[in-house]
């Protein structure tokens, strides 16, 4: 087959089988070449980084923090520009070789850590990408790991740029990382390393809820505005907390207002950025809208990580990166971790820009996570005691493009009034405005955050077994229904998984990454299975209480 390229990472894959021509995301075959090279110089600094380890030599932050970089720039709707990519490889390759010369002897690496850039990059990664590896499960469980380790890579970043740090989830990563360089590992052992992958994720998961928390409090029930006021703004998009924070402390008395977007709604819900009066409100919905509410919102754009659409001229000029994120011909505001980034730009940007254009008017209330939720344990517990709530819903997860995804929207409107979702990610713009109404003063939409605070889910459904004193988290009232797009998703997955959480529903569509075997090992070990229509769900999880 003549292929200008391979890419399966992402839901919106082509036909659910795979982009060959061009990223259903927007990325380019030329792109997308460098970032399997990128994936594959990486794979070969852990796998130095692993044996170095094994020799009882120390491997610094700063070399942990490039590898979880250069996997978080891999992530879907991350990173366009060619040109900084390339950046990353030549520097993973000017550190391969540093530390290469502390091993002595490197006969026993992989093939892949001794390569030193030589010969035509576009080439190489023709033979390097998901392909090369030609069996299909071998492969298929080498993605699913590799993409698990994307995810946990992303919320390590986050928990570094607020300067925490744990090295045993590192040093798991690269050592998982350098795993899928080994031919000698079987599916069976590829299984196992893919259920570890989700034992770090809650690991992962876990310092990042430490490192915000720590630093900006525990989120509470929070009333977020969704207009607009009178003063020009900037909306902050993607993820990073501290972004926001180095924003709105710049942004002070400049007469120039901050707005969130997509997956940056949740900061509203932490107690210290609640100190900051230009701190609006939420400007939009999910990511994928952004090419018409961008437009829209008149000023400036922040994409502090992933999620970028490849932006339109009406307003590419506003966009502008920092973090892993990046599209050619955009701005990228530079800055490294612990470093205090300038946004001088942006403001000065923002001050010649129009107000934003109003979409909406009103309210969405969020803020419960693990802290909060528990605070109301003894009412919620009451509630499911007294039949009042009859279950949980568990609808966290992404948003995305393709009209299946209305199938979350109308089943969210037809569950039974004593169920209550419980969600976190921007899959909880297809129902986070529907007047669902509540449960005595219990929200029946109950928002935890952002994808990475499907942590608090976890804690909370731990929690509740406790309390009712069962044996099996099974056993709990709690379905779960979950919406996928990327990488971090996949990590939540495993996560659940390494909690011995079962029957997971996941849609639109299952991972095309997983193999017919690799699928069928999920199935019977862990019940996972896809969707069907909201009637046929709702007979599954409810039977005729639906």
């Amino acid at each position: 087959m003549n292929q200008k390229m391979f890419c399966y990472q992402c839901q919106e894959t082509a036909g659910c089988k795979g982009c060959t021509v061009s990223g259903v995301c927007g990325k380019k075959p030329e792109v997308a070449a460098v970032q399997d090279l990128l994936v594959y110089v990486t794979k070969g600094l852990s796998a130095i980084t692993t044996a170095l380890r094994a020799q009882g030599k120390e491997v610094s932050p700063e070399i942990n923090h490039l590898i979880t970089l250069n996997l978080f720039t891999t992530i879907t709707n991350a990173n366009f520009d060619q040109e900084s990519i390339e950046a990353r490889i030549r520097a993973t390759l000017d550190l391969r070789t540093q530390l290469a010369a502390r091993l002595g002897d490197a006969s026993a690496l992989p093939q892949v850590a001794l390569w030193d850039g030589a010969g035509n990059w576009a080439e190489k990664a023709a033979t390097v990408g998901v392909l090369s590896t030609e069996d299909e499960d071998i492969r298929s469980l080498r993605e699913l790991i590799t993409y698990g380790l994307k995810g946990l890579s992303a919320y390590s970043k986050h928990a570094n740029a607020l300067l925490q740090d744990d090295g045993e989830v590192d040093a798991f990563l690269q050592k998982a990382l350098a795993a899928t360089l080994d031919d000698s590992l079987t599916v069976d052992q590829l299984v196992a390393l893919a259920l570890e992958t989700g034992k770090y994720g809650v690991s992962g998961m876990a310092l990042l809820d430490k490192a915000n928390t720590g630093a900006y409090g525990n989120p509470e029930i929070t009333k977020v505005n969704i207009g607009v006021g009178k003063n020009p703004g900037i909306l902050v998009s993607g993820h990073d907390l501290r972004d926001l924070e180095m924003l709105l402390e710049q942004t002070q008395g400049t007469g120039v207002d901050v707005y969130t977007h997509s997956e940056m709604l949740p900061a509203h819900y932490y107690p210290a950025f609640k100190k900051y009066p230009n701190f609006v409100g939420n400007y939009g919905n999910a990511w994928w809208k952004q090419k018409e509410e961008f437009e829209s919102f008149n000023g400036p754009i922040l994409m502090t990580t992933n999620c970028i659409v490849p932006p339109k001229d009406s307003y590419k000029d506003r966009l502008y990166t920092t973090g892993a994120a990046g599209f050619p011909g955009c701005t990228h505001i530079p800055g490294e971790i612990g470093q205090q980034k300038d946004f001088s730009a942006l403001i000065e940007h923002a001050k010649k820009c129009a107000p934003p254009t109003q979409l909406e008017t009103g309210e969405i209330v969020g803020g419960f996570a693990h802290a909060q939720v528990l605070a109301l344990a003894d009412q919620v517990v009451e509630a499911v005691k007294s039949g009042a709530i009859k279950k949980f819903v568990v609808m966290a997860g992404c948003d995305g493009r393709a009209k299946s995804r209305e199938y979350y929207t109308e089943f969210a409107k037809a569950l039974p009034k004593d169920a209550v979702i419980l969600t976190a990610g921007c899959a909880k713009y297809k129902y986070n405005k529907l007047p669902l109404g509540d449960i005595g003063g219990i929200p029946r939409v109950l928002d935890a955050g952002q994808c990475n605070d499907s942590y608090s889910l976890a804690v909370i459904a731990l929690k509740l077994k406790e309390v009712f004193g069962l044996d099996d988290i099974n056993d709990l009232p709690i379905v779960y229904n979950i919406a996928w797009y990327e990488q971090k998703a996949v990590i939540v997955l495993l996560a659940l998984l390494y909690l011995g959480v079962k029957n997971i529903h996941l849609g639109p569509t299952l991972p095309a990454f997983l193999s017919p075997n690799v699928a069928k090992v999920l199935v019977e070990n862990f019940g996972i299975a896809g969707i069907g229509t909201v009637e046929e769900d709702l007979a599954l999880f409810f039977g005729e209480h639906a």
